[in-house]
């Protein structure tokens, strides 16, 4: 055994090295056939861009950046990952996914966002790509204020898919519930049963009859009930209708 492994250790030393193939994670990774490559997510990878690395059944799917790394690797191909990324979302890109193609100027993210923050005017800048998803905005303002819904990435492209509208109350809170109509203004003490954007339908419980009922999220600790609620209901879809 050990004139095997010594002969082994020979053969390893003695092989003429193989310089690997330098490559560039692309702007975003898109998947068309549930069948994530990497030349789906490598820029540059050639041949070797057509060896799998995982398969998507959802929408996206999530990939562990070290072992994609260690793929690359045994494929020939060297992805520093200088930015020290821990994931990479790879997007399904269905049927009439791509708005446009060949050098097209889209909104990208200008840092990397974590998940719960809020989107601010700097964190967005221009840039050309390959193609430009559908659900890219072609205005920053569709974008700005609301909260990443997952890991956003520096230099991949922004779509409306990365964000939603960002959540002020959280499930166990202690929310003030109103009811006002025609100068009859009522509050009680509540307890939230599920999280929720102002806007949003939530259920929440009274804290001394212990009776469920739906309220509408009106702001940080506060919901309310009756035509307010009805108000802030269209509000929220007037304000996703005009995006």
């Amino acid at each position: 055994m050990k004139a095997i492994a010594l002969a082994a250790a020979f053969f390893v030393a003695a092989a003429p090295a193989v310089a690997a193939v330098p490559v560039t994670l692309k702007a975003q990774a898109l998947d068309d056939d549930g069948v994530v490559t990497l030349g789906e997510i490598f820029e540059g990878a050639g041949a070797a861009g057509r060896t799998p690395v995982a398969t998507r059944t959802g929408a996206s799917v999530m990939l562990n950046a070290r072992a994609v790394r260690a793929a690359a690797a045994r494929a020939g191909l060297d992805w520093a990952n200088a930015q020290g990324l821990a994931s990479i979302v790879v997007v399904g890109a269905a049927p009439g996914a791509v708005a446009a193609r060949g050098n097209v100027e889209v909104l990208t993210w200008a840092r990397s966002i974590a998940t719960g923050e809020i989107v601010q005017p700097q964190d967005l800048i221009w840039a050309k790509v390959a193609a430009a998803p559908a659900d890219t905005p072609s205005d920053a303002e569709a974008l700005i204020g609301l909260a990443a819904r997952r890991p956003l990435r520096a230099g991949a492209v922004a779509m409306g898919r990365d964000v939603s509208a960002p959540q002020v109350i959280k499930a166990n809170d202690t929310v003030t519930l109103t009811y006002d109509n025609q100068g009859v203004s009522l509050s009680l003490q509540a307890k939230a049963l599920s999280a929720g954007a102002v806007g949003e339908t939530i259920n929440v419980q009274n804290v001394t009859s212990k009776k469920t009922v739906q309220a509408v999220v009106s702001g940080p600790g506060q919901a309310a009930v009756g035509p307010q609620a009805e108000e802030l209901k269209l509000a929220r879809s007037t304000r996703y209708a005009a995006r």
